[in-house]
């Protein structure tokens, strides 16, 4: 009894220096990932991927993708700094660039490593649908998400093992794990899907940082309307695979509306 006891107390105490707060909403989550290791790992996998795709470097939908980028970073920043979480952000090495693909799909993975295809732009419709687009995967990224996703995977495939040790163990497994919870490489495995608390979460961060960058709020729900309208074929895109897009989506987005126009800077 006294060691199950003893047990109890230490897996509490790990859980307890293991979580984190999400930014603007407060909420606490499970991080057993350093950020520095994500980081890490994230620019080495960031790097693959542009060597393996189509990047386009010139032209005016890219130079939109960094410029809506750069503006969201800057928001962003901005907001962390206001709050003094800007050590959250520490790390960070921001990249954004438009691949080559028909795929409808855009993400963020940790220190600010974007890609945006090609396929989601018609989409957006232009520079504000695209800042709904970057806000929403910036959101998942500077929320933690994928490293609470993965810590998640980590407690059920390796039972809490240090990424190290997952690393020299199972790095093959680990590696799938990683680019699962992120969504890229589909033949990798099922990617960990996002839940509904984080897609709102997102949506939520997503429109204050797009507000803050000079992107009126609104968009998003055109945004939001016209994806959610894809779902009609017969299959989703991509980009909507894990992601809910449906009328309760938007109605509150709606609600949040009021919020995010007060941190609206034209």
């Amino acid at each position: 009894m006294l060691v199950t006891k003893r047990v109890f107390l230490v897996l509490i105490s790990f859980f307890v220096l293991a979580c984190t707060t999400v930014p603007i909403t407060g909420r606490q989550q499970i991080s057993l990932i350093p950020s520095s290791q994500m980081n890490a790992m994230s620019f080495t996998n960031y790097a693959d991927f542009l060597n393996t795709h189509k990047v386009i470097t010139s032209g005016k939908d890219a130079q939109m993708v960094k410029r809506a980028g750069k503006r969201i970073q800057k928001a962003v920043e901005a907001y962390f700094a206001q709050k003094k979480m800007s050590k959250q952000l520490k790390g960070y090495k921001w990249e954004f660039n438009l691949v080559d693909d028909p795929a409808v799909n855009a993400w963020c993975m940790p220190g600010g490593k974007v890609v945006v295809y090609t396929g989601i732009l018609p989409i957006a419709k232009g520079e504000a649908g695209l800042a709904v687009v970057m806000g929403h995967e910036i959101a998942h990224a500077v929320a933690g998400h994928g490293n609470e996703r993965m810590s998640q995977g980590m407690l059920v495939q390796f039972g809490g093992m240090a990424l190290e040790k997952a690393l020299e163990s199972k790095p093959e497994e680990t590696r799938n794990l990683y680019m699962s919870a992120f969504g890229i490489g589909a033949k990798l495995g099922v990617m960990l899907p996002y839940s509904r608390l984080h897609e709102s979460e997102a949506d939520h961060l997503g429109l204050i940082f797009m507000s803050m960058a000079g992107y009126d709020p609104h968009t998003a729900v055109d945004f939001w309307e016209r994806m959610a309208s894809m779902k009609n074929g017969s299959a989703p895109p991509e980009f909507l695979s894990t992601h809910p897009s449906d009328k309760t989506r938007i109605k509150q987005i709606e609600k949040l509306l009021p919020k995010a126009m007060k941190y609206y800077k034209k």
